[in-house]
């Protein structure tokens, strides 16, 4: 929790002279999606407080948000934890994620398509992949995946995804095989991209479909597993 805290410490010149609730839980969302609280976490009021120097009642708000968002759970008595998701969770995120992003590729109009996003990511990850970093390439796949969604050009659809992924990374967290996990999608990541750079988004939508029908099976199989064994 210190290296934790002392990251967060660092984001309190992102507050500036405006600090809110909001944005408060812009950065908490943000630390949570990047893994620097695992599920289960408990989150100290007074350390992180003390860390981002925001006041208790700010802090309860920004709590609050991210529990409507369902990042969070309160425990009476006990105080705030980072959610452990249940298999339905996980099942209804994929789900989410196929209606949402799919819909983005499909109604992306006429080439060419603004990809320095996409390709940056794909770079990202190779590179962590390349360092043997493979939460380092699981944090490169939500990037790419943020990426095709800002290809929407839509804050609406950017701020619901923005939580989906981070519920996304806290499945991840449980799995904790990031290598099994995430190594196949580097490459069928490049697929996707090479699709949309030759301006064909049928076979990427395609693509991406197959991709997240995999990717849940094989979340969902072991997430199933380790749910069970925790409990």
């Amino acid at each position: 929790m210190a290296e934790q805290l002392k990251d967060l410490a660092d984001d309190r010149a992102l507050l500036g002279r405006t600090s809110t609730a909001e944005r408060v839980s812009d950065i908490l969302r943000s630390r949570i999606a990047e893994g620097y609280f695992p599920p289960g976490t408990r989150l100290s009021e007074d350390s992180i407080g003390g860390a981002l120097g925001v006041s208790r009642n700010t802090l309860r708000e920004a709590f609050r948000l991210l529990t409507h968002e369902r990042l969070l759970v309160h425990e009476l008595n006990r105080g705030v934890f980072v959610r452990v998701l249940t298999v339905e969770d996980v099942e209804d995120i994929y789900r989410t994620r196929r209606l949402v992003e799919c819909a983005v590729v499909r109604g992306l109009g006429e080439p060419p398509y603004g990809l320095d996003g996409l390709a940056g990511a794909v770079a990202e990850g190779r590179a962590a992949a390349r360092e043997g970093d493979w939460k380092g390439v699981g944090t490169a796949n939500i990037h790419f995946h943020r990426e095709l969604v800002a290809l929407a050009a839509s804050e609406r659809t950017e701020e619901l995804m923005r939580s989906v992924f981070a519920e996304l990374r806290l499945a991840f967290h449980v799995v904790d095989e990031p290598q099994r996990l995430h190594e196949p999608y580097i490459a069928r990541n490049v697929s996707i991209l090479e699709a949309l750079q030759a301006g064909d988004r049928g076979t990427a939508e395609g693509l991406l479909a197959g991709y997240l029908d995999d990717s849940l099976e094989r979340v969902v199989e072991v997430y199933r597993r380790r749910v069970g064994e925790d409990g």
